[in-house]
């Protein structure tokens, strides 16, 4: 019987130390994946908020990030940014205009210029897809100079938003909160932008052909 039970807790230590080891590559490679977005974000104006914002996509790769995938994750982490602020908006325009606010005319002006963010954010994903990191180099540039184009533009669109309000005597919670969000908004794509230089950065310099030795 102690010989039965010497076994049983044999195999049953066996059985753990087999899925201890199994698992510790997954998590290893898991946060070297963790660690590539903390070491990225830090070339950007809001580090903190991006590792805020994109680390949780960090589970999704068993192996480490490639800087296209980061700032292909970060452009759509900036849409549904874009997205959820104009939602807010959009109600407190609909709201200001049923109550006939004379606050409506702001808000509908910063909601017109988050529509038009939102439009240059999803041509931005588009562009980012027919990118290949592998591939030749000679579209690239165009590629590259569209989405930073349209990136630019959508940052600017969120700063006109925030400018918009100044001077208007705008109710102050509502005035707060969407400058709040919008704020954040202009950071989180701030981010984006960055990673996105990064990555051209690199891709161009990858594929600089070398001169021929003679």
């Amino acid at each position: 019987m102690a010989q039965i039970l010497r076994l049983s807790c044999f195999l049953l230590s066996l059985l753990l130390l087999t899925l201890v080891q199994a698992k510790h590559p997954l998590l290893h490679r898991r946060s070297r994946a963790r660690a590539f977005i903390e070491l990225q974000c830090q070339t950007t104006l809001y580090p903190r908020l991006c590792v805020r914002s994109l680390s949780p996509y960090a589970s999704n790769f068993t192996t480490t990030l490639s800087h296209q995938q980061l700032a292909q994750i970060a452009l759509k982490v900036t849409l549904a940014r874009a997205e959820s602020t104009r939602a807010y908006v959009t109600g407190v325009a609909k709201w200001l205009n049923q109550t006939k606010a004379k606050d409506y005319q702001a808000v509908e002006e910063c909601l017109d210029q988050i529509n038009d963010g939102v439009d240059q954010l999803t041509n931005c994903i588009k562009e980012t897809q027919k990118i290949k990191e592998d591939g030749e180099a000679s579209d690239f540039p165009w590629h590259a100079s569209n989405v930073e184009t349209w990136m630019s533009t959508a940052l600017t669109d969120a700063g006109m938003c925030i400018d918009g309000f100044s001077g208007r005597a705008i109710g102050g919670k509502t005035k707060a909160m969407i400058k709040a969000k919008v704020l954040n908004l202009q950071q989180v794509t701030s981010n984006a932008l960055a990673l996105f230089h990064r990555f051209a950065a690199r891709f161009r310099s990858s594929h600089v052909k070398k001169p021929k030795v003679l």
